[in-house]
């Protein structure tokens, strides 16, 4: 089938095929948690045992990021690709049948493991077919897009899925969606590896890599449930830190690096890594609240929640396909810092919804918010292609989404964690400033009376929240005013280069 397409024309189907097979595995996961309560009634477990599905989920994806990487450009992209959506449909089969817990988590484990292939690989494979800078930056920030856009859509697909047939649905759906992204893969897809291509691979460093992130992330999502000051919690710290010393020792004497710890060396990378990490923390973490406010306080069903993020969707495409415009224009740090500075501006209209906003007020903030994250996707994708050689692309694009998912669980993690801590505090102060008015008060009232100053107490610590997150996020904007790329290096990446990339 490659063959009846142009070469001006087959870069596009690769960009729209891995594409599709991004926001399929993404939308997936989102998807996952709307399923939960019915998977609850199902197996007859608490909520707590259930979230060991999405913990599952998260742990594998994280901890193989950047293992998939390095195959990739070692053994080869596209067979990475493949198995990885093989894997996914094949994973998704199994998580359809799951009998009980047990067996949902380690089905679970297996689909993570399979989709943590995706990220790396497609992002060296777009590196490699769009040899322009300025239509290479439009593809990824096409590409990057996908991720949020896979996350807001989850709701308006799975909600009446889940609703209309049953939880099982949302995984059997996976298989004829899976078979087209294989489908478009083994005809578009062409093999591409590094130049540094060898049979060796670092199974201890990757070892021990898997076992830092493993501790990191599992603190990350289950602190708030164990106290972040807990023996659990210690014992996580502890052993995070132990297995990054080992890791870094061991990488340093390294003939073949599973990270190349000289990455980290190249400033436009650590900083453009920076503010990755502040801007996802911050959006992932708002997305994350932002449904339970709806729900909670506003009364809407998870369909109409849904129906919130789409103005943030639409708006987050055009504006990552603008920004890779202006790739070559405007220097990419004040591309990135003027959007992070918007986005900073939506922050501080969230500081503002309480139980009487209305949807607007939900979702000009998130649109605002999407048109300045958007902006510098593109930029902050192409900076991390562009620094480095086009046969480590596949690790250093392993390390930004390492550094995304890190991000996304501790923007969580951290919006929560201060969401729980200003409630307790809100409660106190408004319960101190609250008069009962009437002349008995009995115990009816009481109870009343306690129910309205915890709503008034959980309302008003959603704008705390979101005055910590605007703050955060306009001191992290400024990040990308470090993120200098030489010019010579970018005169560089713009001339064509030549890849292992033969015609099938």
């Amino acid at each position: 089938m490659a063959k009846t397409v142009s070469k001006d024309r087959l870069r596009w189907w690769v960009l729209g095929t891995v594409v599709f097979g991004t926001f399929l595995g993404r939308l997936d996961q989102t998807v996952v948690n709307l399923a939960l309560p019915k998977i609850i009634s199902d197996f007859g477990i608490t909520v707590t045992d259930a979230a060991w599905i999405a913990t599952a989920y998260i742990l594998a994806n994280a901890v193989f990021v950047p293992i998939w990487g390095k195959l990739g450009d070692t053994a080869g992209r596209k067979k990475v690709y493949i198995i990885g959506f093989v894997g996914f449909i094949v994973a998704s089969g199994l998580c359809a049948v799951a009998w009980n817990l047990p067996s949902m988590i380690a089905f679970r484990v297996i689909q993570g493991f399979a989709v943590s292939a995706d990220y790396p690989t497609a992002m060296a494979i777009i590196a490699i077919t769009f040899t322009d800078m300025r239509e290479r930056a439009q593809a990824l920030g096409l590409w990057s897009a996908s991720f949020a856009v896979a996350s807001i859509f989850g709701p308006l697909i799975g909600g009446p899925i889940i609703d209309d047939f049953n939880w099982r649905a949302i995984f059997f759906m996976n298989i004829p969606l899976g078979l087209i992204g294989l489908a478009l893969a083994l005809a578009f897809v062409h093999e591409s590896v590094g130049k540094k291509r060898t049979a060796h691979f670092d199974w201890l460093g990757s070892s021990v890599l898997s076992g830092a992130l493993f501790t990191l992330t599992f603190v990350l999502d289950r602190g708030q449930t164990w106290g972040w000051l807990s023996s659990a919690s210690i014992i996580c710290y502890v052993a995070t830190v132990v297995f990054t010393v080992a890791f870094i020792k061991i990488e340093r004497h390294e003939s073949e690096p599973i990270v190349d710890l000289s990455f980290f060396s190249i400033k436009p990378f650590v900083f453009t890594l920076i503010n990755n990490f502040i801007v996802f923390m911050a959006m992932m973490g708002s997305i994350f609240l932002i449904p339970i406010f709806a729900e909670t306080f506003l009364g809407y069903s998870a369909t109409q929640t849904g129906f919130l993020f789409i103005p943030m969707a639409v708006c987050l495409m055009v504006a990552a396909a603008l920004g890779g415009r202006l790739i070559g224009k405007v220097e990419s740090r004040y591309v990135i810092f003027i959007g992070t500075l918007v986005a900073t501006f939506a922050f501080y209209l969230f500081t503002f919804i309480d139980a009487r906003s209305g949807a607007w007020a939900i979702m000009l903030p998130m649109t605002i918010m999407a048109a300045g994250l958007g902006f510098g996707m593109a930029q902050r994708t192409n900076i991390i292609a562009t620094v480095v050689s086009k046969e480590e692309i596949g690790e250093a694009s392993a390390i930004l989404a390492l550094v995304r998912n890190i991000a996304g669980a501790f923007g969580v993690a951290v919006f929560s964690t201060i969401l729980d801590n200003a409630i307790n505090a809100n409660v106190l102060s408004v319960a101190r400033s609250s008069v009962i008015n009437v002349a008995t008060v009995g115990a009816e009232t009481m109870r009343q009376f306690t129910a309205l100053v915890i709503l008034k107490a959980e309302v008003m610590s959603y704008a705390h929240v979101y005055w910590i997150a605007t703050i955060v996020i306009f001191v992290g904007s400024f990040t990308a005013l470090f993120i200098r790329v030489p010019h010579e290096l970018e005169r560089v990446v713009a001339m064509p280069r030549t890849e292992t990339m033969p015609t099938e």
